[in-house]
């Protein structure tokens, strides 16, 4: 012991002199780079054999826990089918390990660094919400950790860097399809949006559709702003009813998007409200009859009778006793993703499962999940047509639309 000391504080030493003389700058490059180099290796969890442990976060709990626990059931879901089909490379099972984020991004953050630095985890699975998502994903780049979100479509998630992937649309192709239903279909050449400015999503998915709608030839009147959490929304409504739009869009979640139906219907506004795939949670069923009505854009339809889909929506009411929606679908797509990737890539570690997802392409029940150039899938949208029907939320298939 006392010759290792000796040996440390003669190195330690040596190689202060040595900086010294290497000048200010050279040495702080140097410096930044081991330290970056030794947070990688102390982050990633090295490929020894065993278990496959993968995290997943997600809002199990506060004003996002409808997408959490739907995101929660399908991950789950896939990963004990992969496990009972006697798991991947070799036999190794899939070992999940799930944190709550709150539905806060500060937490989804915490979660990420938590599950990569602590646990160990080789993947990370999450978060459902774009706000969260960009909140964590630096977490896993820095660490080299791949992370699929199953269903942030704010485009700007996998910008963050090459680690990160999705399974889902983005929100510029939501947009456009969104406004193509309501300008063709629903005939409405005027129309109004809601956005919540604190939510990317709802951000994202705003300008998408405005620009779309005026390309189109349609009007776009000047976007009314909310915040999450808001539930008085008679005067903005007050101020849209004014302009007489023909139908009128709701970018943002759910819980406010069931209590903005509501009151909008009160106020006696019967034209259609449209939204994204945020709307698709169990606080939706607040709006009740007001939803009739109301459109959404979606990432499946349980309808579809490809065998694929009928087979999962099986398995999902034989395990949880209810129906699944999209985001529990598209959580089940990323944990086959992510199985697929590591299956061809014949390992765990980070570098190489990153390769095999950039280049995945497999069917899933979403749509085909292939993979482009920058980490998201061109996938179809789906319209449905939400109705409130004997105390439970419907939505009705109404079109597909395909990219381009």
């Amino acid at each position: 012991m006392a010759s290792g000391a000796h040996s440390g504080r003669y190195l330690q030493t040596r190689w202060t002199s040595q900086m010294r003389r290497m000048g200010p700058f050279v040495a702080g490059v140097v410096m930044l780079s081991l330290a970056g180099a030794c947070e990688r290796r102390q982050g990633a969890a090295a490929d020894s054999g065993g278990e496959i442990v993968v995290g997943m976060y997600g809002s199990l709990t506060g004003d996002g826990a409808s997408f959490g626990q739907s995101s929660k059931e399908g991950t789950e879901l896939g990963v004990e089918e992969i496990n009972t089909a006697g798991g991947l490379l070799g036999g190794r099972k899939f070992r999940l390990l799930i944190e709550d984020d709150q539905s806060k991004p500060e937490e989804a953050s915490n979660a990420v660094t938590k599950l990569i630095s602590q646990d160990k985890v080789v993947a990370v699975l999450g978060e459902v919400a774009s706000r969260r998502s960009l909140a964590a994903a630096p977490i896993a780049q820095k660490f080299q950790i791949p992370m699929i979100t199953p269903s942030s479509t704010n485009e700007r998630v996998t910008e963050v860097g090459d680690y990160i992937f999705r399974v889902c649309f983005i929100d510029p192709f939501q947009g456009e399809v969104l406004a193509k239903f309501a300008f063709n279909d629903l005939k409405a050449k005027k129309v109004a949006i809601l956005k919540d400015i604190q939510q990317d999503y709802s951000v994202g998915l705003t300008d998408s559709i405005a620009s779309h709608f005026k390309a189109l030839g349609g009007e776009v009147l000047d976007p009314v702003s909310y915040t999450s959490g808001d539930s008085d929304f008679k005067a903005i409504l007050t101020q849209v009813r004014s302009q007489k739009p023909a139908a009128v869009f709701v970018t943002g979640y759910y819980p406010e998007a069931a209590i903005i139906t509501r009151q909008a219907r009160e106020l006696g506004m019967t034209m259609p409200i449209l939204g994204g795939d945020g709307w698709v949670g169990d606080a939706l069923k607040n709006g009740r009859e007001a939803l009739n009505n109301t459109y959404i854009s979606n990432h499946y339809s349980a309808d579809n009778p490809d065998p694929l889909v009928q087979t999962f929506v099986k398995s999902y009411r034989a395990r949880y006793n209810r129906e699944p929606d999209a985001i529990a679908a598209l959580a089940y797509d990323a944990v086959k993703v992510l199985a697929d990737s590591m299956t061809r890539a014949g390992s765990t570690e980070g570098p190489k499962v990153r390769n095999a997802l950039a280049s995945a392409d497999l069917p899933g029940v979403t749509g085909r999940l292939k993979m482009n150039e920058k980490r998201n899938v061109d996938k179809p949208a789906v319209i449905q047509q939400v109705t409130f029907v004997n105390g439970e939320v419907k939505f009705v298939y109404k079109a597909t639309i395909n990219p381009g």
